[in-house]
């Protein structure tokens, strides 16, 4: 079978951080689903309900964390039936090991017709999400594959990169990620850790003492990991931090300057939960059509 944009939809979670209103400028064929984000009985719509400017103020004075929950499978069967006029559905979704929303994908596909969807856990989270599918939306551009799009998501999975780093470890801390003593020492000695994801789930791959140096390592990572070529793409986001992207910006343009900036987006309710306000996430792919 050959795939388009004419016959193939992509569905997405929002922990992809792509707001679907900028998707549906580009793409006719891209839905994205919205996880829910909890302040006690106040019921918000990850990147629908609730600009990222407003959450990151009031998660700032909030006595306690808001909780984050998936999205029923009622909800992906929707988003399905509302692209059942395309005869095959990628829906693509952030790793199970940090989330039920696979799970609740799985379930709805089972219902709408499972033999249409093919069901993605990415293994990652955020803007890296979005930038596969940015990556098949290439592919149905000119037409494609099953088995061509299959080995593309198997070398992203492989390949693709995310680091990221925190502005304070309050959130991790709130969250479970950390230890409250292991947080209170690094807040005092400005200790930054940079993360990643491996497998599906989140790891530290090193600690830093301030912005510059998190710069300084970010780029040693990107360079380390990449080679000066067309068709390296790169993403960026930030939980209302917005100062990070020019400096982000140049170090990828200095250290690769046919690297192409892909995306740069908010960080959502539901990753900035955990994340917290003037945290940044630095991905990248390399995509040779």
């Amino acid at each position: 079978m050959n795939l388009t944009a004419v016959n193939t939809a992509i569905v997405l979670d929002s922990t992809s951080d792509l707001p679907e209103e900028k998707a549906r400028e580009r793409f006719d064929n891209i839905r994205v689903v919205p996880l829910h984000v909890l302040f006690g009985t106040e019921d918000y719509l990850d990147h629908i309900g609730i600009s990222s400017h407003d959450f990151y103020e009031r998660l700032k004075s909030a006595p306690k964390p808001p909780t984050t929950s998936q999205p029923t499978p009622g909800e992906f069967l929707r988003a399905y039936e509302d692209l059942a006029g395309y005869e095959r559905i990628y829906s693509l979704h952030l790793s199970q090991r940090l989330s039920g929303t696979y799970q609740s994908a799985v379930q709805a596909a089972g219902i709408f017709g499972a033999d249409r969807i093919r069901l993605i856990d990415s293994e990652t989270a955020s803007l890296a999400v979005a930038m596969l599918a940015l990556a098949i939306e290439r592919r149905l551009a000119r037409g494609t594959t099953d088995g061509e799009l299959e080995e593309l998501i198997d070398r992203f999975k492989r390949d693709n990169t995310v680091v990221f780093t925190v502005a304070t470890l309050e959130y991790l801390q709130k969250g479970g990620r950390i230890g409250k003593a292991q947080a209170l020492a690094g807040s005092l000695l400005h200790i930054k850790p940079i993360l990643s994801c491996e497998d599906g789930v989140v790891v530290p791959v090193g600690k830093v003492r301030g912005r510059q140096k998190a710069l300084a390592e970010f780029r040693r990572l990107f360079e380390d990991a990449t080679e000066d070529r067309p068709g390296l793409r790169v993403g960026i986001a930030h939980a209302d931090a917005p100062g990070w992207v020019d400096d982000i910006s140049a170090l990828a343009l200095a250290a690769r300057p046919q690297a192409e900036i892909e995306l740069v987006e908010n960080l959502g309710a539901v990753v900035g939960t955990h994340a917290g306000p003037g945290a940044v996430g630095f991905f990248w792919f390399q995509d040779d059509e």
